[in-house]
């Protein structure tokens, strides 16, 4: 892969958070301990930059986020520079799971049209590259229980809390 991804660390209350983004838009928000962010082999391609159109944009969105004048997220995105297309089709569902409400893994299994593959879209959801914009933070147990949050437990329940749902 020989895209250049512009990136840089921005401050939320959950710790430094780093954007990555393409020509194309958004394609990465990771928390400074995510495994899945540690995991990316192919970082040599990574710039450093602290203007960018889409990382900027996301920026001032996350601050209004976390601030609760946003609930909804309208910067263009990049799903296809990752994951397997099972996956980015899973990521882009995850989209539909508005603020304040939550969906559970069968469900979310069912609205992609695979009701068998819970733990295949559960998996999936857990390598969500892009953190918050795409809410993974919403999926949650069958019976309502918080579960896997690469993340972790601890920053999907504050986001759970900062939309009300718990």
């Amino acid at each position: 892969m020989n895209t250049i991804i512009h990136y840089k660390e921005h401050p939320s209350p959950l710790g430094q958070l780093t954007l990555a983004a393409t020509p194309q838009g958004i394609c990465g928000i990771y928390f400074e301990d995510q495994r899945n962010f540690n995991d990316i082999k192919d970082k040599q391609n990574w710039q450093h930059t602290e203007h960018h159109q889409h990382l900027d944009k996301a920026t001032h969105q996350l601050d209004e986020y976390f601030a609760g004048q946003r609930q909804h997220f309208d910067v263009q995105l990049d799903l296809h520079l990752r994951g397997t297309e099972f996956q980015q089709a899973v990521w882009q569902a995850l989209l539909s799971i508005k603020f304040g409400k939550t969906s559970s893994y069968g469900a979310h299994a069912k609205l992609i049209n695979k009701p068998l593959a819970v733990r295949a879209v559960g998996g999936a959801i857990g390598r969500n590259p892009i953190s918050i914009i795409v809410p993974c933070h919403r999926v949650l147990g069958g019976n309502g229980t918080l579960t896997g949050y690469d993340g972790g437990l601890d920053r999907k329940k504050y986001l759970l809390q900062l939309e009300g749902v718990i």
